[in-house]
């Protein structure tokens, strides 16, 4: 697929449309220490297109999050001694997420046990599609079976250094070989695999293969992948298929990190900037 093959296939947003028809996507993420993490997602969904966002988050962080997040809906939930969301949680969010059309699940979510098996849990037995990032996939290292007999459509997001721990290569093999490892993985385990770093790969099961070229290295920068998530979420909320999604994703990601380039410079670029220019850069969907 090329990037005018993708930007054809997302779906027209109809001129009578309603903040119902638009995608209610429910982002799963967030604990102590990396609240950040978890707005930086929630806001680029909304700032992608989608009507309706739902942030869950454990009870101790929510006030910080309520401020931070006007348009989006920030909802507290059980939590663990780190603020993390608890496995005490999962029957309230699984009945939560009958109300959404898609997930995101991870970043800043921790890697505290008890939270890691809440993941294993949603990814298990969520219908809907998931966009899995982060600790999201650090949770199931060891368990990459569930990806197999998931009930959902799953879009994994990994670095080489998550993709590293998830398949036990190092991370230089990862390096030299990124397309035919995100190929092999997205065949094995029947999801869209994106590889990120430089020239981000996208691989669907069916043996589609993208490869970016937006972006650069000022976006090496902690919440960058965070706004990835967000995007390849609202797009999936919005109607596109996985596969589309993610590639529309990586690449008006790595546009909007070309455009803050421009004014900040490499070294003084930060996500807000790439998040800030996500309305400029998508008016080529709209």
């Amino acid at each position: 697929m090329n990037i005018d093959d993708a930007v054809k296939s997302f779906p027209k947003r109809s001129p009578d449309a309603h903040k119902g028809d638009l995608g209610h996507v429910l982002v799963i993420a967030g604990s102590f220490g990396y609240t950040g993490a978890a707005y930086l997602t929630a806001q680029a969904v909304a700032l992608s297109g989608s009507g309706l966002v739902t942030l869950a988050v454990g009870r101790g962080i929510l006030p910080i999050l309520a401020v931070k997040l006007t348009e989006v809906m920030v909802c507290p939930f059980f939590e663990t001694r780190d603020s993390s969301l608890s496995l005490l949680a999962e029957k309230d969010l699984i009945a939560f997420s009958q109300k959404c059309d898609v997930l995101a699940i991870g970043p800043g979510i921790s890697q505290n046990k008890e939270t890691q098996g809440l993941v294993r849990d949603l990814v298990s037995k969520v219908e809907l599609p998931i966009v899995l990032d982060a600790d999201g996939i650090n949770a199931c290292v060891g368990h990459t079976g569930i990806f197999k007999d998931a009930k959902s459509k799953l879009v994994l997001t990994p670095h080489e250094g998550e993709m590293a721990r998830i398949i036990g290569l190092d991370v230089k093999d990862i390096s030299q070989n990124r397309k035919d490892v995100a190929l092999k993985f997205a065949n094995e385990y029947n999801t869209v695999l994106v590889l990120k770093g430089h020239n981000t790969v996208v691989a669907s099961p069916t043996g589609d293969l993208y490869e970016n070229q937006t972006g650069n290295s000022g976006m090496a920068t902690g919440g960058t992948g965070d706004i990835l998530t967000g995007m390849i979420a609202s797009f999936i909320g919005q109607g596109a298929e996985p596969f589309t999604a993610a590639v529309l994703g990586v690449y008006f990601h790595g546009l909007a990190g070309d455009m803050a380039l421009r004014s900040k410079g490499t070294l003084g670029l930060i996500a807000t900037d790439v998040l800030n220019k996500l309305p400029e850069v998508l008016k080529a969907l709209g």
